[in-house]
């Protein structure tokens, strides 16, 4: 069994913990992790909920491969409703703390209520227990976790926490753990912030078993990771690598998407990582895994001690978590800065205040256009001159960010609030309220109908249309693509493994063969793929209940409006009205985007 076969229970408004026995009947039909733990909020909460009220429900998830032998076996996910959407958010991290958690015999923990005064869970298998955290409230998650290890003296505890972004409720907080890996998206730290949760400190020693022969498993392993022969760009580059693809294609969102490739995009790319600036300071330093990650692809990374940024601040000389390609978009091309020493630091205030780089860089960008057009003043800014380009601006924005103070506070609201707080709604390049990834859906047609469709909002997590959109921008066929892949990303994604493999040599029947291998029951490919389709209309289900429409499948007004002024698709914009409907039928859903009664039974979706 490669379920734990129980989760843990935290009512914070009762402080009591309670361990209870997995559904295995949801565990058949959700996997683990983005599925099941959806289904439990699904059940649990009523979507129409305020997500920073108590009643709104919190869910650190495991898969059935997490912790496993299995290659990428370290991530978990963060079920509950988006801060910064109002929909269904499940972000998924890295690092060590899935599988320490999984260790500790619990598949999810489930968070409920709020604390009348903050606190930390303290897990040491069945040992569990919540602790004041009041000297641990105001402090950075780098600062409590710090903290956390030296009060339990346990070098091998494995902490997740949220910043003084969550704290003080910025709408795109997340979840860091091992100081550089996140929960990033959608608002979940906000929640744990609202929930005045500060932290989950984790010691697991029960370890994970497969189902059946456990020889038989690693032999499946084996056999599986023998096709992971694509790995080594991501192991030396990283997911950076991209940079210059995107560009040249030109579906780079720059300057707010005003315009798709970016000049300075090769002042930010792998090479620029990996080369000596002037003073003889190389910005990368080394590569880095995540638990049982064969592909090693993070970035671990260190700032020129003389730049302006750090020059006096020798906290922040250290290497830590560096830019991943996101990063580098968000903090770079989206704001027009071209200076990776002013994004890498910015990219570790993310990971210190706990902040989601994507939509803080989106939200910056459109802060910039904003203030470019006049309608909002330097005033108003606290003394930035927030233009496109100025690292400067970039850097202290951020620290205001983080740190919730004067006009910080307003870009911490996510663009859709802050430009339609200042006129000018259209600016918000974002779906559902969540700021575009680094890929421009004029140029990339079929990214535009993932991002439209997202249950969380534009996501580039969602759906692989990549191959499809390189090589062509007609529509033709992008409406399956896109549906069928995100079946499959959310099959994955419920795993309990990375996304990654299937860019290193991995198939779809490669996952399979792991979860056929570690878990109860036959599961074929047509059981896998189902899995995903019935946590994707289990989404959709959430998200109507919640008062999401067919409305808001859709994209800003300049990507459906203004064409792309260069690259592949220059003179396009992107044609979601070709793809939606096919979309939706293709769905099985009717046409206002509501699963039909045969679907939903097919599903077995109540």
């Amino acid at each position: 069994m490669s379920w734990q076969r129980q989760i843990l229970r935290v009512n914070l408004t009762t402080s009591k913990c309670t361990i209870e026995p997995l559904n295995m009947e949801w565990a058949q039909q959700y996997m683990g992790q983005r599925g099941l733990g959806s289904k439990y909020l699904l059940e649990e909460m009523d979507p129409a909920a305020d997500a920073l009220s108590p009643e709104n429900k919190l869910i650190f998830a495991t898969g059935p491969l997490t912790g496993t032998m299995a290659s990428t076996g370290g991530r978990y996910s963060v079920i509950t409703k988006g801060a910064l959407t109002g929909a269904i958010a499940c972000s998924n991290s890295g690092g060590k703390f899935g599988a320490e958690l999984k260790f500790a015999g619990y598949d999810l923990v489930i968070i409920e209520g709020a604390a009348e005064k903050p606190v930390y869970l303290h897990i040491e298998n069945d040992k569990v227990e919540l602790l004041d955290a009041a000297h641990l409230w105001g402090k950075s998650v780098w600062e409590a976790e710090e903290i956390i290890h030296a009060t339990h003296k346990n070098p091998q505890m494995r902490i997740a926490s949220i910043g003084q972004a969550g704290e003080k409720l910025c709408r795109y907080a997340c979840v860091v753990n091992d100081s550089h890996r996140a929960a990033g998206r959608s608002g979940v730290g906000t929640v744990m912030g609202s929930k005045g949760l500060k932290a989950i400190a984790v010691r697991g020693t029960k370890g994970v078993k497969p189902n059946g022969d456990a020889k038989a498993m690693f032999a499946t392993v084996n056999r599986v990771n023998a096709r992971m022969n694509d790995r080594d760009e991501l192991s030396r580059d990283g997911t950076i690598a991209m940079m210059d693809v995107v560009n040249t294609f030109g579906a780079m969102p720059t300057r707010n998407n005003r315009q798709v490739q970016f000049e300075g995009a090769e002042k930010l790319n792998a090479e620029a990582m990996q080369t000596p600036n002037e003073n003889g300071h190389t910005n990368l330093v080394t590569n880095a895994a995540c638990f049982g990650c064969t592909v090693a692809c993070g970035r671990i990374c260190k700032i020129d001690p003389t730049h302006f940024s750090v020059k006096d601040k020798p906290q922040y000389h250290k290497a830590s978590g560096g830019l991943e390609y996101e990063t580098a978009y968000a903090l770079g091309a989206a704001c027009g800065v071209d200076d990776i020493d002013a994004a890498t630091y910015a990219g570790f205030l993310c990971n210190e205040y706990g902040m989601d780089p994507i939509s803080l860089g989106g939200s910056i960008a459109a802060a910039m256009e904003l203030y470019e057009i006049g309608a909002i003043t330097k005033e108003q800014t606290d003394g930035i001159e927030l233009k496109f380009g100025s690292a400067e601006a970039l850097c202290e924005i951020t620290e205001k960010v983080g740190l919730g103070e004067g006009f910080g506070l307003d870009v911490a609201m996510g663009s859709k609030l802050l430009t339609a707080k200042y006129g000018h709604p259209d600016l918000s390049m974002a779906v559902k309220g969540q700021e575009f990834a680094a890929y421009d859906g004029r140029g990339m047609q079929g990214m535009g109908l993932a991002y439209a469709t997202s249950n969380r909002g534009a996501c580039h997590l969602r759906a692989d249309p990549y191959s499809s959109d390189f090589e062509t921008t007609d529509t033709a066929g992008k409406a399956d693509i896109v549906r069928f892949s995100q079946d499959q990303t959310a099959s994955i994604d419920s795993s309990g493994l990375c996304l990654f493999p299937g860019g290193a040599g991995w198939k779809m029947e490669d996952y399979c063969e792991l979860i056929n291998a570690a878990c109860d029951g036959e599961w074929d490919m047509e059981r896998f793929n189902q899995t995903g389709e019935r946590t994707w209309n289990l989404e959709r289900v959430f998200n109507l209940r919640a008062g999401l429409t067919k409305a808001d499948d859709t994209l800003p007004k300049r990507i459906l409006e203004e064409p792309a002024t260069s690259g592949t698709a220059e003179g396009q914009v992107c044609r979601l009205d070709e793809m939606l409907p096919s979309y939706y039928e293709l769905r099985g859903w009717n046409a206002e985007g509501v699963p039909s009664q045969e679907t939903l039974s097919r599903l077995n979706i109540s």
